[in-house]
């Protein structure tokens, strides 16, 4: 009797390699659409930057200013104190930045490697937080800065002066120890080994010395990713220090390029120029730190 092989048929047919190809074409024209509808509002607040006012008017969609100029951006600098918008603004975000990056590591540290009766509710109650809308928590917050005992001119009962208002710290102290960097920090804390902390108690190191010479140093993709977002956070916040700041020399940028926007007119070309000026501090930040950022990628996909 005669063995016959029996051989199985192609698994991959015609049609299955043509289904491959059309999903494949498709996925590349969604991908060049979501690409294109992603960086065509940055090139056209680029280019507008550059055109002069009639041409804004007169050519609005292009990209590519056909006379450019500098003028919106000398304007920008003579119509409002752009300059010191910008360093209210570099010290509202460095400040909350480093404020962040300290509490928000202190914390995360205690709850991811230190025992103590609690913890889980105190975790949980940061997580609760979270969930919370910043804009409920705005006006107590708001009353809690403004009746601050002993602060601007306060008595003991918080009355009399305006406390912290109009002050760098109303904008940077309601964040300094954020839900979100405590949440950050400890997850990252977290995938280190804790025998290096036992280790150094043998040692003889205190608790706060373990922190910050053995924990700290290891998590500096950790503190990189949260430093780059707690400046972008700040930089780019606009409402709370619009609530807080009513001294026109307190501004930030933000609140400052609402200038050029009124209820007849939009001043385009001085607005895409100081939208322009603003974007750069974030991104010099981010090209400074994106090494130790992709770090902290690999090392939180490894684990």
């Amino acid at each position: 009797m005669t063995a016959h092989t029996l051989t199985a048929p192609p698994i991959t047919s015609e049609r299955a390699r043509r289904g491959r190809a059309a999903g494949a074409v498709v996925w590349w024209v969604a991908v060049c659409l979501v690409s294109v509808l992603t960086v065509a509002p940055l090139l056209w607040t680029l280019g507008t930057s550059f055109k002069p006012a009639g041409e804004i008017l007169a050519h609005a969609l292009s990209l590519v200013p056909r006379s450019p100029t500098l003028d919106n951006y000398a304007h920008v600098f003579s119509t409002v104190p752009f300059a010191r918008y910008f360093l209210n603004t570099l010290i509202v975000a460095v400040g909350g930045a480093v404020a962040n990056l300290f509490f928000g590591s202190l914390a995360g540290y205690a709850l991811a490697k230190l025992q103590f009766r609690g913890r889980g509710a105190v975790f949980s109650a940061y997580l609760a937080s979270m969930m919370i809308p910043g804009i409920v928590t705005m006006i107590p917050t708001f009353l809690i800065l403004r009746h601050l005992p002993f602060a601007g001119g306060n008595d003991l009962t918080g009355n009399g002066g305006t406390g912290l208002i109009n002050t760098y710290a109303a904008v940077v102290l309601p964040g300094a120890a954020g839900a979100f960097a405590v949440f950050f920090m400890k997850q990252f804390f977290e995938t280190l080994p804790d025998d290096i902390a036992e280790a150094a108690r043998i040692d003889g190191a205190s608790e706060f010395r373990i922190f910050a010479s053995v924990y700290m140093p290891l998590a500096k993709s950790g503190l990189a990713v949260l430093g780059l977002l707690s400046f972008q956070a700040g930089w780019n916040n606009f409402l709370w220090p619009l609530i807080v700041l009513n001294d026109p020399h307190m501004m930030t940028v933000q609140v400052g390029l609402a200038g050029f926007v009124n209820n007849y007119a939009t001043d385009y070309g001085p607005l895409m120029a100081g939208t322009v000026i603003t974007m750069l501090p974030v991104l010099i930040l981010f090209l400074l730190t994106q090494r130790w950022i992709v770090q902290g990628i690999a090392h939180t996909g490894g684990k």
